[in-house]
């Protein structure tokens, strides 16, 4: 092979097994020129070589491009494998030699969706490197926000995420702990109750005024408190506060309630009237539990500073914190009350409605875990804000998916056609492409086969039915008739017919194709029964994952392309 065309293949047989898609003309001439600056007079023959170069690797499948390319360029490959490796690199904790503790904190308002997973996904893979624990925080302390059935889903998409929690504390079982921290809190000067109305109190915090209650003292602050666990107060009618600077430039962080009391909403696991904020339940929790090293959204800088004062009045290390930027996530509801109220309106089927971003809705379209965890680490802690690429998450599934899951024919919107001179015979397609020591599939052909009616047109000629043989395509009043043209693939090739999926006519099993832009109906074969559960690619489809199979037929998720 010529040098130039030898350049060409590789680089665009490393593109195509990178991204698993196929790779762009210009992006590989442009790697080619920039390694190899002497092929640069070139560049107008590579122009004229590149579309077939492009066509020779779309040709293949992934296996094939894989094997092309460690025959051809195999330190391409290996500089590839690299970059992979580098891609899931996180920076290194400061004082994580010995171990870290670590915790995910979410509240139990409904299943985890891709937001958690990046906090959940980033403390696994420190706890995995250095060692330690790893705490399933629940933190069910505003009963608001308490779904009781996330007390059982919460846990379970954890384990589906394959997060390697050591150890799961409800904060709601840590009441009598917070009420004697809180009680610490006020002998030590750093809280105090405050009865004030609350549009006053926060026109006073405007103004970096004291309160009339800040000035009480430490018995009176004491007997209030206790008071106000045994329901001397109504809802809203007093909060304890923790004393910080009035003179803070963030209004924010000018004595931030630390304790309110709740009786309009019930909880579902503890008869109790007073809770916790955030704030002080998490500050006490990270110091008790040992917690190392928080990591966390930028969204909770705030949070951090405000938890800061509560450590310096009990004179507490605080826990090393790492605030990473804001992920867009678009294309998806994330909201879990507008997702409860699509719910309760029949519009999304349930929690796992593959319309959602929920952990279970991508569990039910076949994305593996392992590929949600890459995703998410090749995101990393970064400060800078970005956007969540459904497509990166798609490749990271490609890569795992790909080599395991079979390839088996589903013909939408079929239509059924006689094919003329044609000797009943067997097609063996493989399995997989890429291992053909996983076997083949038998379809038997019998004179009639049904085809996706949108690859007939009227000004087809010929059709290649795939790992069968040609057919010449005639219409006649609008219904189609093929004619067997022979065997040869490469008479096919030379004449650019459509190689498409078909079906023996009397072997085909109803097919829905569910798809969060709308379902895809037509017919499967036979084999798909023996994947309910999996992930198979529909060959020109798609993968899909075979949700059930029975006598009305087959319900399958679109994963992705």
């Amino acid at each position: 092979m010529d040098q130039l065309a030898e350049r060409l293949l590789a680089h665009a047989l490393e593109n195509a097994v990178r991204h698993q898609s196929t790779p762009r003309g210009g992006a590989i001439i442009g790697a080619v020129m920039g390694r190899y600056p002497e092929l640069r007079p070139r560049a107008k023959e590579a122009k004229e070589l590149i579309g077939g170069v492009i066509a020779e690797v779309d040709a293949l499948s992934h296996e094939e491009r894989e094997a092309r390319l460690v025959a051809l360029a195999p330190e391409l490959l290996e500089v590839h494998e690299e970059q992979a490796r580098d891609r899931y690199a996180l920076p290194p904790l400061p004082d994580a030699e010995k171990g870290v503790v670590m915790r995910f904190a979410p509240n139990p308002s409904g299943p985890l969706h891709l937001g958690h997973a990046r906090a959940a996904a980033l403390n696994d893979a420190y706890v995995r490197r250095y060692g330690g624990r790893y705490i399933l925080r629940i933190e069910d302390t505003d009963a608001k926000r308490v779904d009781p059935q996330a007390y059982d889903t919460v846990p379970e998409d954890i384990a589906w995420l394959e997060c390697a929690i050591t150890e799961t504390v409800y904060q709601s079982d840590r009441l009598a702990l917070y009420y004697d921290h809180a009680r610490r809190l006020i002998e030590r000067g750093g809280a105090y109750l405050c009865t004030c109305d609350n549009d006053r109190f926060r026109e006073l915090r405007q103004a970096k005024r004291a309160c009339p209650c800040r000035s009480a003292d430490i018995e009176t602050n004491l007997a209030g408190f206790e008071a106000m666990l045994e329901g001397a107060y109504a809802e809203g009618e007093a909060s304890l506060r923790v004393r910080t600077d009035l003179e803070a430039p963030d209004p924010a962080l000018r004595d931030f309630p630390a304790f309110r009391i709740l009786t309009s909403t019930l909880h579902p696991r503890v008869d109790a009237t007073v809770y916790p904020l955030m704030n002080f339940s998490v500050a006490v929790d990270d110091h008790l539990l040992g917690c190392t090293h928080v990591i966390r959204g930028k969204d909770h800088i705030a949070n951090t500073r405000r938890q800061q004062f509560i450590y310096d009045w009990f004179g507490w290390t605080p826990p090393h914190f790492k605030h990473y930027g804001r992920m867009g996530i678009e294309g998806v509801v994330l909201s879990t009350s507008e997702m409860r109220a699509g719910i309760a309106s029949g519009h999304y089927e349930g929690w796992d409605d593959i319309r959602l971003g929920t952990l279970r809705a991508l569990a039910r379209r076949g994305i593996a875990p392992e590929a949600v965890r890459r995703a998410m680490l090749a995101i990393g802690v970064g400060e800078t804000d970005i956007q969540f690429s459904w497509e990166n998450l798609f490749a990271e599934n490609r890569a795992i998916v790909d080599p395991v899951a079979d390839r088996l024919w589903f013909v939408p919107d079929p239509v059924a056609v006689e094919v003329s001179g044609a000797l009943p015979r067997e097609a063996r397609p493989l399995r997989h492409p890429g291992m053909p020591a996983r076997g083949t599939r038998t379809l038997a052909f019998d004179g009639s086969v049904v085809v996706p009616t949108a690859e007939l047109g009227n000004d087809l000629s010929m059709l290649r039915l795939k790992d069968l043989f040609n057919v010449d395509v005639s219409a006649v009043e609008d219904r189609f008739r093929f004619a067997y043209a022979g065997d040869d693939l490469a008479e096919a090739r030379a004449a650019h017919a459509p190689i498409i999926q078909w079906l023996p006519l009397g072997e085909t099993l109803p097919c829905t194709l569910r798809r969060p832009e709308g379902d895809l109906t037509g017919v499967c074969e036979p084999a798909v029964r023996g994947a309910v559960g999996g992930v198979v690619q529909f060959e020109r489809i798609g993968f899909a994952r075979i949700d059930r199979a029975g006598p009305e037929g087959v319900v399958a998720y679109l994963t992705h392309r």
